[in-house]
């Protein structure tokens, strides 16, 4: 589809504008401006298609390398090439084959990625459900005995990394039944005794994430015991000796530390509306440790560094962290939750920052991990905030991300090298996870059943109106999805604050609202409800440009 000239479709490019008599036919109208959006969308779908397909790529040649027996993925290509494991293989990279297959691929999909999970959960739930490293040589655990930590470890990492963003893309499947089950019993075997309750670990990584996890889940399912949970975390950290910058030594703010910080900020959104008075408890200290990190723990241009002592402020990693967006992701939920403009416009610092300085810059030392995180982190933020130079620099780092998938930038990946392979290890999935939140951002959330490898599909919101260009090679028919406020159809969450690995939400519909559909190749109007639209709608689509206008009646 590269090659269809804009100015080629079978119909001129025109916007919708309703005929105030409401007895006379719509009218339409052709305007130069009105060119140029449709023109902005036929520019995304291009992009659309090429990261879509990339995705596809990534996924295809991965399969490659599954065990032949258990069908499962290793945990690199150039090392641990015999064992499946929870905390990457699982965490990172199959999710997100999932999610590509979900959006590209509904036969594979439906086919091997559950015929994966199935697997994955009859060959390596050791302590009740909860995963343990494998060996395909072994077909058994690669350790003789159960590690209590690395197992509860690993499960929290394949949660909250891996099917918890499925979760909130997909909604209830077989995979957030498995997060559940795990989820479960990770606390049923927590094995950490504080004044506030049981916890399952000292690890700072571990119990961000939990906080997180369970600060989501409550919400979801409605159950009490995932926010008592997330509250004995919180006490701990917060009404005792371990606040992350009244008592650590070392406050790590990139990967692997920082989330502790956003998933204290989680909680207390949720106890904002679940538990005013707990709210109010926690205020000060949320606010000490927000205020402090922003007093020692930021460069000049408002990202953070790496690790600090937040007690004496000494920087101890200066380099800047590239999940900046993780950290700023917990000031701006504050923000939301008690409106300090401090905490708001230190996002819009950071975010405002990127385009003049963080071009072509050394994310986690060149790797396509760095950037998708960066990216990631830059997209969540911008949902929220949109800035035009964020939005420049986006577009421009996708180029530099994508690029890593075309080179042999590392020199021990020669022998397993092909056209969808990134870097050859877990992280590689982080690479389409951000590919997609870009690819959703050009079609603000809409989706085709089903996906073909020609098919052109953006996007641009125009005012009230949704304008969407699709081209294809030869006729296409399928449906077109529409997104909706997935933070309460899938996740029945008060308000969308933004969080770690979400998919953010752009245009989306509301149940009971009434929309109008104009297929603009033969003036066909069509009025659906919102559940329609994201159940899906019919739509056959001529070779070559087609055009869409969407409007809220």
């Amino acid at each position: 589809m590269r090659g269809i000239p804009f100015g080629l479709s079978v119909v001129c490019v025109v916007l919708l504008f309703l005929s105030c008599d409401t007895s006379s036919k719509n009218q339409f109208a052709i305007t130069t401006s009105d060119s140029l959006v449709f023109k902005q969308a036929y520019a995304n779908g291009i992009l659309v298609n090429e990261g879509f397909e990339r995705c596809r790529r990534f996924v295809d040649d991965w399969l490659e390398h599954a065990d032949p027996t258990t069908g499962l993925i290793p945990r690199n290509l150039y090392e641990d090439t015999d064992i499946w494991n929870a905390k990457d293989a699982a965490a990172d990279n199959y999710p997100f084959m999932v999610l590509t297959a979900a959006l590209t691929d509904q036969k594979l999909f439906q086919g091997r990625m559950l015929e994966m999970l199935a697997s994955e959960t009859r060959l390596t739930s050791r302590i009740d459900n909860l995963p343990d490293t494998y060996s395909f040589a072994k077909q058994d655990f690669i350790s003789p005995d159960p590690n209590l930590d690395d197992i509860l470890f690993g499960s929290s990492e394949y949660i909250k990394d891996g099917l918890l963003p499925l979760t909130e893309w997909l909604g209830k499947s077989p995979w957030s039944e498995r997060m559940i089950t795990i989820l479960d019993d990770i606390w049923k075997h927590a094995p950490i005794q504080t004044p506030f309750g049981k916890i399952v670990s000292t690890n700072v990584e571990l119990n961000g994430e939990m906080l997180q996890v369970l600060s989501r889940i409550y919400w979801m399912t409605g159950d009490q015991k995932y926010l008592d949970w997330a509250i004995h975390l919180g006490d701990y950290y917060l009404l005792d000796d371990q606040h992350p910058t009244r008592n650590f030594s070392v406050l790590r703010l990139r990967d692997h530390g920082c989330e502790v910080v956003s998933g204290l900020c989680e909680l207390y959104a949720t106890l904002s509306v679940a538990d005013p008075e707990k709210k109010i408890i926690y205020q000060p200290q949320i606010h000490e440790m927000l205020n402090r990190i922003l007093e020692v723990g930021r460069n000049e241009d408002g990202l953070f560094y790496n690790s600090i002592n937040p007690q004496t402020g000494k920087i101890l990693q200066n380099e800047t962290a590239d999940n900046f967006g993780y950290t700023l992701n917990g000031f701006y939920t504050v923000y939301q939750v008690d409106s300090v403009e401090a905490y708001r416009n230190a996002t819009l610092k950071g975010l405002s920052a990127l385009n003049g300085k963080y071009r072509n810059f050394d994310w986690e030392h060149g790797s396509s991990d760095g950037y998708a995180d960066a990216i990631e982190g830059a997209l969540n933020l911008y949902a929220r905030e949109p800035i035009e130079s964020t939005a420049a620099w986006i577009d421009s780092e996708i180029q530099v991300m994508w690029s890593m998938q075309d080179s042999s930038h590392r020199a021990n990946t020669s022998q397993w090298r092909s056209s969808g392979v990134i870097e050859g290890w877990h992280g590689d999935g982080n690479f389409a996870r951000t590919t997609i939140m870009y690819c959703l951002w050009k079609t603000q959330g809409m989706t085709v059943v089903p996906w073909r490898n020609d098919i052109q599909i953006g996007a641009v919101i125009r005012g009230n109106d949704m304008m969407i260009s699709t081209a294809v090679d030869t006729e296409w028919q399928g449906v077109l999805k529409f997104d909706a406020p997935r933070h309460k159809t899938n996740m029945n969450m008060p308000y969308d604050w933004p969080r770690i690995n979400q998919f953010p939400q752009w245009f989306t519909t509301e149940e009971n609202s009434t929309y109008q559909l104009v297929n603009l190749q033969g003036s066909k109007k069509e009025s659906f409800t919102g559940k329609q639209l994201t159940d899906g709608v019919n739509v056959k689509l001529i070779k070559g440009v087609n055009q869409f206008v969407l409007r809220n009646l």
